[in-house]
């Protein structure tokens, strides 16, 4: 049996030595697939453009907005001198915010009694970054609040001391960096694009070449095909999977916080599940172009969409949750965020990995079974 396995996935390394295109893209496509998703999705909000809009002409309004002005986050890029230039500057995008400072906001400050007010502006076609804009000019508020207090109260030979003390630690991700939780995923994606729509055509090529009739008169069983074709292909995404982290390290500066040794046999786990899902795909297509077309449907779009890559689960309906679990990156994204950037071990995500098991055997069984009935008839 051994040797039979051997000799079916020499076959396939010397088709794949032949096919040049197939090995720029199982080598370079997951690379060009890093670089681009790495660079190209970025949630962080920064240099958001800020009009001025400043009635008062006070010291304390431009020390306001110049506060902002200093930070990474706020860029002006215009002063406003009328009401009727608002409008305009919100809808040619012109700015994403516009910061409205009454005339009398200084006097109504140093004012008993009174409540002077700041209006806040935001473009809200974007949701998401219309509310971490509001919770940006929020904290700044808030700062000058307590940096106004502790002026006023020290004028008087008073020291503030607000009732709470908040004090903000991130852990594993400190800088807050987007790369960092979405190059994990990002492997994730890769790593099953390449196994599923692989291992797929490999087989169905088989077919269409009229190859796989004679392996079904011959000595070899379903599961000795199987395994033969899909070992090169195993070494192959794992040897995609080091350079995807190297290239990690080198471009966005991810490390390995957990164990070397349990993230490869988490990877061998999630590439022999994606690799099963691949074998399934193969034997209900007749054509390598139905084969391409359903990889990519049963692999790609759950990946991006369902796996927790960019969009978390917990946020998404419960129906749609369920769904969730057709895809093996869902439970291999886990286990990758777990090692890589909180450096756990086992008994964090152990789950994991024990569906992925299960996902695996589910999806070859399905494929033997299909396989053995297609053969008899």
């Amino acid at each position: 049996m051994l040797a039979r396995i051997k000799s079916i996935a020499l076959k396939e390394i010397r088709q794949l030595k032949r096919d040049s295109r197939m090995l720029y893209v199982l080598f370079g496509f997951p690379l060009l697939l890093l670089v681009l998703f790495g660079y190209a999705i970025n949630f962080d909000v920064k240099n958001i453009k800020l009009a001025i809009f400043d009635q008062d002409r006070s010291d304390i309004s431009r020390e306001f907005y110049n506060s902002l002005n200093a930070t990474e986050y706020f860029e002006i890029v215009r002063f406003i001198e009328s009401d009727s230039e608002i409008k305009t500057i919100l809808d040619k995008k012109k700015a994403q915010a516009v910061i409205v400072i009454p005339h009398d906001f200084s006097t109504k400050l140093y004012s008993a009694g009174e409540e002077p007010k700041i209006q806040f502006l935001v473009d809200g076609v974007d949701g998401n970054t219309a509310t971490i804009i509001y919770n940006y000019f929020n904290a700044a508020t808030a700062s000058l609040n307590v940096k106004l207090q502790s002026e006023i109260l020290a004028k008087n030979g008073k020291k503030f001391s607000p009732p709470i003390a908040l004090e903000n630690i991130f852990w594993f991700n400190p800088e807050l960096k987007t790369e960092n939780f979405l190059v994990p995923g990002l492997i994730a994606m890769i790593l099953i694009i390449t196994a599923v729509i692989s291992v797929a055509l490999s087989l169905v090529r088989e077919k269409e070449r009229g190859t796989i009739e004679q392996i079904n008169v011959s000595s070899i069983n379903t599961f000795e095909l199987l395994l033969g074709k899909s070992i090169p292909f195993i070494v192959i995404a794992m040897i995609d999977a080091v350079i995807i982290l190297i290239a990690g390290f080198i471009l966005f500066g991810i490390v390995i916080k957990g164990s070397i040794i349990l993230l490869f046999i988490s990877t061998l786990i999630f590439i022999a599940a994606s690799i099963s899902l691949g074998i399934f795909v193969s034997v209900v297509s007749d054509s390598q172009q139905i084969a391409f077309t359903l990889a990519t449907f049963l692999s790609l779009l759950p990946a991006m969409l369902l796996s927790g890559f960019v969009f978390p689960i917990e946020g998404m309906p419960t129906i749609i949750q369920i769904i969730t679990n057709i895809t093996p990156a869902k439970f291999f994204i886990v286990v990758l965020r777990g090692i890589v950037l909180k450096g756990v071990g086992l008994y964090a995500f152990w789950e994991q990995l024990l569906y992925l098991t299960i996902y695996g055997t589910v999806f070859l069984g399905l494929a033997t079974i299909i396989r053995n009935k297609k053969a008899v008839e």
